[in-house]
C-alpha cells in the first residue's frame, strides 16, 4: 500500500493494482494534460492536471462503494480502475480539443479502449482479470455501478468542482461532497439522493452554476481556447497533424507543434504565448440573438467569412464561438423523499430556479484583432440581427 498526499482529500491510498496503473505511461501522460485548458491565462494558479483529478475521483468512488454491502470486491476493483482511468482518453488541454477530436475521429474522451489497446494498462488489467470493456462501460455510465462515475450527480463532478475552485482561488466550489456521498443510495438499481442529502445536492448545483461564468466560460478563456482550437485545426486541415495521433499527445507536444508552424497556426501560437488575444467584437446572450442562433454552430466558418467580407479583412481575423445549448443534467437527479421518487428540481425550489439562470449565463462571442473590433462588431450585429437591450444602471457607471 502506498499513500499520496492530495491537497483536496488528504491522503489517498494506492494498492498494488492502482499503483501499477498510476505508474503506466498512459496514466503518466495525464500529468501533462491540464485540467482547465487555458484558464491559467485568467487564473494563474489553474495549473492542475487530469492526473490528480483522476486520483481524487478514484478516492471518492472508493469511499462511496465501501459503504455499499451489495457490491462485491471484484466489482469494487473494477470501479476503482474505471475511476482512475476515466479521463485517460482526454486529448491535450482537455475539453479545449475535445470537439476537434470528436469531429475527426468520432471518439470522445470516454472511449478508452483504443487508448489502452496494446499498452501497459491493457497488460495490467489482463493480469488482474479485469475486462477493458467493462471498465469502459462503467466510465460511460452504462452500468448501475458506473452511475457513481457518470450520472446526474457523481463523484467526478464532486472532485472537479472542489479542485477547480481550490486552484483558481474562486470561492464558489463549496460542495459538501462528503455529506453528499454519505446520502447517495442505490434504490431499484438507480443511484438516488436520500432526503438528507438535498441541501448538499443543492450546493453542488449552485457551485457549478457559479463556476460556469467565472471559470469554465470566462470570456478570456473562451477567446484563448477558440484561438488554440483554430490553430490545431489548421494543422489538421494542412495534413500536418493526424487527429488520431492528437488524442495521444500531451499539452507540451501540441503546443510546440503549433509554435513551430510558419503559417496561421504559428501566428496564433505567438499571440497565445504573449497573451496578445483577440478581443470581443460581439458578446451577447439569448435575449439579444435568440436561441435560434444555435443552428449556426455547424456553419461558423461560412459566417466568419461573411463578416470578414463585410469588413474587408482576412476571414482568419474573425473567430466565432457559439457554445452548445446549456443544460443542467443534475436537475434530473432522483431524490427519494417520503417514500417517493422525485426529480431534484421537483423537491428543491433552489434547483428549479437555476435552469433559466443558467441559460442567462450563455454567451456567444465574435472575436477579432484590436484594430478591427469596432467594424467587426457592427458587421456581426447586422448579420446576427442583434436586438437592442435596455442598458442596466450600474454603480460602476458613477466611478472615476
Amino acid at each position: 500500500m502506498k499513500v499520496i498526499r492530495d491537497p483536496i482529500h488528504g491522503y489517498i491510498e494506492l494498492d498494488d493494482l492502482t499503483l501499477s496503473l498510476v505508474d503506466s505511461p498512459p496514466m503518466q501522460r495525464l500529468r501533462r494534460i491540464s485540467q482547465l485548458g487555458l484558464s491559467n491565462l485568467v487564473y494563474p494558479g489553474a495549473n492542475h492536471t487530469r492526473f490528480e483529478h483522476s486520483l481524487g475521483v478514484m478516492h471518492l468512488a472508493g469511499i462511496l462503494t465501501s459503504a455499499i454491502d451489495t457490491v462485491s470486491d471484484d466489482e469494487k476493483d473494477e470501479l476503482k480502475v474505471a475511476a482512475l482511468l476515466h479521463d485517460i482518453g482526454h486529448a491535450p488541454f482537455s475539453h479545449v480539443t475535445e470537439g476537434l477530436v470528436r469531429h475527426y475521429t468520432r471518439q470522445g474522451h470516454e472511449d478508452i479502449r483504443d487508448m489502452i489497446k496494446g499498452t501497459e494498462v491493457s497488460d495490467i488489467l489482463d493480469e488482474h482479470g479485469i475486462s477493458p470493456s467493462k471498465v469502459e462501460n462503467h466510465i460511460q455510465g452504462k452500468t448501475d455501478l458506473g452511475k457513481i462515475l457518470n450520472s446526474e450527480i457523481d463523484v467526478d463532478k464532486m472532485d472537479y468542482l472542489v479542485r477547480d475552485s481550490h486552484y483558481t482561488g474562486v470561492a464558489f466550489g463549496l460542495v459538501d461532497h462528503m455529506r453528499l456521498i454519505n446520502e447517495l443510495r442505490f434504490y431499484e438499481n438507480k443511484l438516488v439522493v436520500s432526503e438528507g442529502g438535498v441541501k448538499a445536492a443543492e450546493s453542488l448545483l449552485v457551485s457549478r452554476f457559479l463556476m460556469h461564468p467565472s471559470v469554465y466560460y470566462h470570456h478570456v478563456s473562451r477567446i484563448a481556447e477558440t484561438m488554440f482550437t483554430r490553430a490545431v485545426d489548421d494543422l489538421i486541415q494542412h495534413e500536418l497533424l493526424d487527429p488520431f495521433e492528437l488524442r495521444r499527445m500531451d499539452d507540451f507536444r501540441i503546443r510546440e507543434m503549433i509554435r513551430n508552424n510558419d503559417g496561421y497556426a504559428g501566428e496564433l501560437a505567438g499571440r497565445l504565448d504573449n497573451r496578445e488575444l483577440y478581443k470581443r467584437a460581439l458578446y451577447v446572450g439569448f435575449n439579444e440573438v435568440g436561441e435560434g442562433v444555435l443552428r449556426h454552430r455547424k456553419h461558423v466558418r461560412r459566417i466568419e467569412a461573411e463578416i470578414a467580407d463585410m469588413v474587408g479583412i482576412d476571414s482568419r481575423e474573425v473567430l466565432i464561438d457559439i457554445p452548445r445549448d446549456p443544460e443542467i443534467v443534475e436537475m434530473k437527479a432522483l431524490v427519494k423523499m417520503n417514500g417517493r421518487m422525485l426529480r431534484l428540481d421537483e423537491c428543491s425550489h433552489v434547483v428549479a430556479t437555476l435552469e433559466q439562470a443558467h441559460r442567462d449565463n450563455w454567451k456567444m462571442g465574435v472575436y477579432t484583432t484590436r484594430e478591427h473590433r469596432d467594424d467587426v462588431g457592427k458587421a456581426a450585429r447586422d448579420l446576427f440581427d442583434v436586438r437592442k437591450t435596455v442598458k442596466q444602471f450600474r454603480l460602476t457607471d458613477l466611478e472615476g
